[in-house]
């Protein structure tokens, strides 16, 4: 293993970019999916670079190792450590506060202080891992006191920072006992990056308001130190999931599904991890007062829902399990017909192929987030509509509706307004229907995770 100070490039995630195999691939380690992953890795493996990271389970971890040609930096975090920083602090305070305050966030200096523990453990080995004048790519909420630890101990570096959720306005940022530390904690990157521009308005008031910060031709300037703030909306895979979509294999299992699912009948496709933040619960009870107002509707559509589990060890989760498994019950039980079952629910992760069939499946998509960074389920559906087929619905508090300005757009918590798009969508002409879709994808496609990657490292290392 190389010595330290070996790296010239480092990625510092709450995750490291592999999982452990299980049954016979125990103990071996393979590559986590996910479009942000394999964006990210060449990056690392072409600069001879290293990942830091958790790899997922509790107590010492594991020496430094190589896999895929990456070193990767294992962080370790003791059980009691992931239930005050990961599900407290993370998952009970900054994700709630962050999404709009759509839960209450809780506030405990019990979550706080190993927050903060853990921010300096991942500093130190990276500290001790970078090569002089390296650059470090830290990402997400987990992390946001990396960046001023970093600079403290290893001012040679070059440090940029990526928020992959929202970035929340004055009004609920300020609640935050710990306002001051997190933007000083941020501010010690040479580019602090969001998914829009308001988040990225957002958080320099926030910095002009609560730290000594001052706004100089564009940048941050801070103890003598200069931060470049923007946006850099992150994308999706575009050609990966259109070459995948077009498949022969997956074309046929799309129209199995259709015929197994839809039995002639337009599918409405849910695709979100189970958490409070994605309005699965709202979009369910307007597809619900559809079904009430058009009795005849079942005969027309079905609803799709895949519920992806998430973070169910906490009891917030199970209960939202419980009430959105009871809402799919009481649709199906007061609207069913003799072979017709107006919702259909799936709570699993479905393999890559599968999801991308399902995807192919649906005339109509409903991405309807009560607030999301980006949501990149949004983008998966475009880019595998080859034939500029099939409908967005799109909640107007996701990153990705100041791109997709031709999907259906809507207010989700609006009930009501969310029912009449839903009707709209299943009779939308397919002349209109095809315009929004090819224009949509000429953004994806003009704008993917790789541009998205690339357009960060150009500002990091201006």
């Amino acid at each position: 293993m190389p010595a330290k100070h070996e790296w010239p490039f480092i990625i510092v995630a709450n995750r490291l970019p592999v999982v452990r195999g299980k049954g016979k691939s125990e103990g071996t380690w393979r590559r986590s999916p996910g479009g942000l992953v394999s964006a990210l890795t060449p990056i690392v493996q072409n600069s001879g670079g290293a990942w830091a990271g958790w790899t997922g389970t509790t107590g010492p971890a594991p020496d430094p190792f190589v896999h895929d040609k990456i070193t990767h930096l294992p962080v370790p975090i003791s059980r009691t450590q992931l239930s005050s920083f990961y599900d407290g602090f993370c998952n009970g305070t900054i994700w709630p506060l962050y999404h709009g305050a759509v839960r209450e966030p809780n506030y405990h200096r019990r979550w706080w202080r190993p927050y903060v523990t853990v921010n300096r453990r991942f500093a130190e080995i990276t500290a001790k891992s970078a090569a002089p004048d390296a650059s470090v790519w830290v990402h997400d909420y987990h992390l946001q006191l990396v960046p001023a630890l970093l600079r403290e101990m290893r001012p040679d570096l070059r440090i940029g920072f990526f928020l992959h959720i929202p970035f929340p306005p004055e009004e609920l940022f300020g609640r935050l006992p710990w306002r001051r530390q997190i933007l000083e904690g941020l501010l010690g990157a040479d580019v602090v990056g969001f998914q829009t521009q308001g988040d990225a308005q957002n958080f320099l008031r926030m910095a002009k308001r609560y730290t000594e910060a001052r706004i100089e031709g564009g940048w941050l300037h801070i103890h003598g130190h200069m931060v470049d703030v923007g946006s850099f909306p992150v994308s999706t895979d575009f050609e990966h999931y259109n070459e995948m979509a077009s498949e022969p294999q997956v074309v046929k299992r799309s129209l199995q599904l259709h015929q197994q699912v839809g039995q002639g009948r337009k599918i409405i496709l849910g695709v979100d991890r189970l958490d409070y933040t994605k309005g699965i619960d709202v979009r369910l009870r307007a597809f619900q007062e559809l079904l009430a107002r058009r009795p005849d509707a079942v005969r027309e559509c079905v609803f799709v829902q895949l519920a992806v589990p998430s973070r169910g060890r906490v009891g917030e989760y199970r209960e939202l399990r419980k009430h959105v498994e009871e809402l799919v019950g009481q649709i199906n039980g007061e609207f069913g017909e003799v072979g017709l079952t107006p919702v259909q629910y799936l709570h699993r992760e479905l393999p890559f192929d599968e999801l991308i069939a399902l995807y192919r499946s649906a005339e109509v998509m409903a991405v309807t987030p009560l607030a999301d960074g980006m949501n990149l389920v949004a983008k998966e559906y475009v880019a595998t509509r080859f034939d500029d087929t099939g409908v967005l619905i799109l909640s107007e508090f996701a990153g990705a509706a100041e791109e997709l300005k031709t999907a259906l757009q809507v207010n989700p918590h609006d009930v009501d307004g969310l029912a009449e798009t839903i009707n709209m969508a299943l009779s939308l002409p397919e002349k209109e229907a095809t315009r929004r879709m090819s224009r949509m994808r000429e953004v994806v496609s003009g704008h993917t995770v790789y541009d998205w990657a690339d357009s960060f490292m150009q500002a990091l290392s201006a």
